[in-house]
C-alpha cells in the first residue's frame, strides 16, 4: 500500500526557498499498489500538477536479517527491481532499474530517520529468485512500488524521496500476509506522523538545504 504526494509550491522552482506559512497543495492517491498503478498515479501526477517534489510514502516488508524491525520507518537512499529478470547483458541492468531517491542529509539527521535500501517487485510474497535478486539490491526492506515511482520521476527529473514503514518481517515467522495485517493500522499511523514531520522540516527550505 502507497501514498503518492506531489507537492506543488505555485510555480516555485528548484532553486526558490519553500516560503513558510504558505499552503501546500496536498495530492494523494491510496490503495494504488503494484508498480503499473505506481507508475500510471506517478505519471499523471506529473502531468497534472507539475509538483516540484515527490513524497512516496507506503508500507513494507522487512528484513530482520538486515536489521528491520515492526514499525521501523526508513527513508530510502536507493530503489531497485527484484522481479524483471532480462539474463542479457545490458538489458539485465535495466530490469534491476537501480536508482538513487533524492539527497536529504539534512533530513537524515534533523529528523533522525533510517536509512536503508529499497527493492520493488510486483508480489506481497517472495520467490527464492526474488529473494536472490533482493539479496543482490542489499536491500532492507520490499515494496510494491518505490522503483516504479523512481522510474517515472526519473524520466520528468523530478525529484523523489521515499518514506518507508515496516508491516511485517519477510524473513520472520508469522505468514506474511497475516502479520501485515495485524500490523498495518499501528504502522500507517507511525508512517503518517513521520510524513508529517518530513514535510515540516521540508517547509522554508530550499533544495540544496534538505
Amino acid at each position: 500500500m502507497c501514498s503518492l504526494a506531489g507537492l506543488k509550491f505555485d510555480g516555485l522552482m528548484q532553486l526558490i526557498r519553500f516560503p513558510e506559512g504558505v499552503p501546500w497543495v496536498r495530492y494523494h492517491e491510496v490503495d494504488s499498489v503494484g508498480t503499473i498503478s505506481a507508475s500510471l498515479v506517478t505519471y499523471a501526477s506529473i502531468q497534472a500538477l507539475k509538483p516540484d517534489l515527490i513524497i512516496n510514502a507506503g508500507t513494507a516488508g522487512g528484513f530482520k536479517a538486515k536489521g528491520a524491525s515492526i514499525g521501523d520507518v526508513f527513508l530510502i537512499s536507493d530503489v531497485a527491481f527484484h522481479d524483471r529478470r532480462i539474463p542479457i547483458p545490458v538489458f539485465d541492468l535495466y530490469g534491476v532499474g537501480q536508482r538513487q531517491a533524492f539527497s536529504t542529509p539534512n533530513l537524515l539527521r534533523g529528523l533522525n530517520l533510517k536509512v536503508c535500501k529499497l527493492s520493488t517487485g510486483d508480489s506481497l510474497d517472495m520467490s527464492s529468485q526474488d529473494e536472490t535478486s533482493i539479496t543482490a539490491n542489499d536491500a532492507t526492506i520490499k515494496d510494491m512500488e518505490g522503483a516504479a515511482v523512481a522510474y517515472v520521476a526519473d524520466l520528468f527529473k523530478v525529484p523523489a524521496i521515499f518514506v518507508k514503514a515496516v508491516t511485517d518481517l519477510v524473513d520472520g515467522d508469522k505468514p506474511t500476509a497475516e502479520e501485515f495485517m495485524q500490523n498495518l493500522v499501528a504502522v500507517t499511523a507511525a508512517l503518517e506522523q513521520s510524513v508529517s514531520q518530513v514535510i515540516d522540516f521540508i517547509n522554508g527550505k530550499r533544495f540544496s538545504e534538505l
